[in-house]
């Protein structure tokens, strides 16, 4: 089943983001190689694609879970928590209906 991982980042999280942001991206290529993937990105602070200093607000994960146990296990362990990027993160269960 697919899985929404919504993460809120803390005031200021650029500095945090960029220390973990390799680590984070190596878990998401892992789910991608593995056929789990179906999105990911992050929340621009402001309406623009490249939001320079404002930065982000936060990330959504959309991906395929055994269970909302894994998919929490997962997330639990996402570098950005481990680096206090993130003041809260949601787990859903998520139903894809389009495209």
């Amino acid at each position: 089943m697919l899985y929404a991982i919504i993460g809120f980042d803390v005031a200021n999280s650029g500095p945090l983001r960029s220390a973990a942001r390799q680590a984070h991206l190596a878990r998401l290529d892992a789910l991608r190689d593995a056929g789990r993937l179906v999105l990911a990105g992050p929340y621009p602070a402001v309406d623009a694609e490249d939001p320079g200093e404002a930065g982000f607000e936060g990330s959504l994960v959309v991906a395929a879970f055994e269970d909302l146990t894994a998919a929490r296990a997962w997330a639990d362990a996402d570098p950005y928590v481990e680096a206090g990027v993130y003041r809260e993160v949601v787990v859903k269960p998520f139903k894809k209906v389009l495209p």
